[in-house]
């Protein structure tokens, strides 16, 4: 049999084999039935369900608010790793407009983006932390929402380590601890440099 019979006799085969899955046997959103006696292919849920990740009766854990009130405290516990982790996500997510230290001046605001408030001015100093939930979960001003790249732990922690920026930058010595007040004399290794050793205790002369 020449070779140009055989691809026309396969390719009339593979034409009697077609499935159009492109038009499946489905209801497609807001088709019309007739299966059903009102006409439509879209139900409507069962009384009292919800979708899977959607049950969020902590208003506080997830709206930032205690009673419909913006929160003055977090919802879990502050630990160093919650810190460090919002130090980190801080400075992916938030430097970039708001700057390293709060003031407002990051590298986009530099290029010409406009300027957010400083985080130092009265105004958010004295702001409950669930406002600055409330904002990066719902945007504000010119600053979009940020729910879909920030989790709900990782907005609290960067809410508790703008709290502690804001603490940094009008803090006294007598903030801090009394048995870690001598390292404030102790010079900043750059970073992958190994600090520098305690300087050893003076002798008495002999």
């Amino acid at each position: 049999m020449p070779r140009s019979a055989i691809v026309i006799v396969g390719c009339l085969a593979l034409a009697g084999c077609r499935q159009d899955m492109h038009d499946a046997p489905r209801y497609e959103p807001l088709e019309a039935s007739t299966f059903f006696t009102d006409g439509r292919g879209s139900r409507t849920l069962v009384a009292n369900t919800l979708a899977r990740g959607t049950l969020r009766e902590d208003e506080h854990l997830y709206e930032g608010k205690v009673n419909g009130q913006l929160a003055d405290i977090f919802p879990m516990p502050v630990t160093a790793e919650v810190m460090a982790r919002g130090r980190e996500r801080f400075n992916v997510f938030c430097s970039p407009c708001h700057g390293r230290t709060g003031q407002g001046n990051g590298m986009v605001v530099q290029r010409g983006f406009r300027a957010p408030p400083s985080y130092h001015e009265e105004r958010l100093r004295n702001a409950p932390v669930g406002y600055f939930f409330d904002v990066m979960t719902h945007g504000f001003g010119a600053m979009p929402d940020y729910t879909a790249q920030v989790p709900v732990a990782d907005r609290w922690a960067i809410a508790a380590y703008i709290r502690a920026l804001q603490l940094s930058q009008r803090a006294t010595i007598d903030d801090v601890p009394a048995e870690r007040r001598a390292d404030l004399d102790r010079p900043v290794a750059a970073p992958g440099v190994p600090a520098a050793p305690p300087a050893p205790a003076p002798q008495e002369a002999r």
